[in-house]
C-alpha cells in the first residue's frame, strides 16, 4: 500500500497510489484505525457508506480488518433510487447488503426505502434517524459530474435547509450508471433518487472518499483545483476539518504534486 504522493489542497488531504488494489486497501486500513479509535471512546458510532463499484476494493478490505467492534457500529447509506423493484441488484441499500451489511454484524442497518409512495415522508424519517444518530464516519465516493452522493450539480445546496431530499438526475450522472455498468442502457437509469444532502454528508466527523478510475479523472481535477462550488459539488470537502481522498494512478493523472 505504498503511497506515490500526497498534497493537501485547502482541508483537503489527497492520497495516490500505485494501484486501484492499493487504493482501497490504504482507504480501509484508514478508516479501520479511526473506527477503533472512536469505539475507544465512546459506546457506539455511526457510518454512512456509498454504493458503487467505485466502493469495492475499500469494501473488501475494511471487512477484512481485525479488531473491529462491528456491533456497536450503525450503519446508514447515502442515496436510493426511486421506483426499482425492491430486489433490484442495482438499488443501493441492495448493492451495499451483498458487498458490507451482510458480512459484519452491524448494531443496527438503516435503509433508505426508494419504494415509498410517499417520498418525503421518506425523506422525513431519515433525517430524523440521521439527527438522532449524528455521523461519525463517511465512506463515499465522487461522481463523473463531481456530485457526492446523489447532488448532481443542477441540485447540489452548501446550505442546504434538509438532511434528506428527493433530487432529479442530470444526464451525466444518469450515464455514469451505464459506464459502471449497472444498467444496460440509459432508459433503465431511474430519472429521481433520494439522497442525502451536502450538510448531511458535511456533519460527518470524518470523511474517506475514494475516487478510482479514469471516467474520474476529470471530476477529481475540478474538485482539487476549482473553486470550491456547487458546480463541482465535491469541493466542498476541501472544507471539511478531517478529509481524505483516496486516488489510483488513473483517477489521480491530471493532478501534479501540487494542486
Amino acid at each position: 500500500m505504498a503511497i506515490t504522493s500526497e498534497l493537501k489542497k485547502d482541508k483537503l488531504v489527497v492520497r495516490c497510489y500505485d494501484s486501484r488494489e492499493d487504493m482501497g486497501a490504504a482507504a480501509a486500513k484508514d478508516c479501520a484505525a479511526k473506527i477503533r479509535e472512536l469505539l475507544s471512546k465512546k459506546s457506539e458510532i455511526n457510518m454512512i457508506f456509498a454504493a458503487a463499484p467505485s466502493q469495492n476494493e475499500m469494501l473488501a478490505s475494511l471487512v477484512k480488518e481485525p479488531g473491529i467492534e462491528w456491533n456497536r457500529i450503525n450503519a446508514f447509506h447515502m442515496d436510493e433510487y426511486v421506483g426499482l423493484p425492491a430486489n433490484a441488484p442495482q438499488g443501493f441499500g441492495n448493492f451495499l447488503r451483498e458487498h458490507i451489511f451482510s458480512k459484519v454484524p452491524f448494531k443496527s442497518v438503516n435503509y433508505l426505502n426508494g419504494q415509498n409512495p410517499d417520498r418525503n415522508a421518506e425523506c422525513a424519517r431519515y433525517a430524523d434517524l440521521l439527527r438522532k444518530n449524528p455521523v461519525d464516519i463517511v465512506c463515499l465516493g465522487v461522481g463523473e459530474n463531481g456530485h457526492i452522493a446523489f447532488n448532481d450539480p443542477p441540485v447540489a445546496d452548501f446550505s442546504d435547509p434538509h438532511l434528506v431530499k428527493v433530487v432529479p438526475l442530470d444526464s451525466v450522472c444518469r450515464n455514469q450508471q451505464v459506464h459502471d455498468g449497472c444498467f444496460q442502457s440509459l432508459s433503465e437509469v431511474p430519472t429521481h433518487a433520494l439522497t442525502l444532502t451536502v450538510p448531511a454528508l458535511m456533519n460527518g466527523a470524518c470523511l474517506y472518499c475514494v475516487v478510482p478510475a479514469a471516467t474520474k479523472a476529470e471530476a477529481v481535477r475540478r474538485m482539487v483545483t476549482w473553486d470550491i462550488g456547487e458546480a463541482c459539488p465535491a469541493t466542498v470537502l476541501r472544507r471539511h476539518d478531517n478529509s481524505f481522498l483516496y486516488l489510483d494512478p488513473e483517477s489521480s493523472r491530471l493532478i501534479g504534486k501540487e494542486a
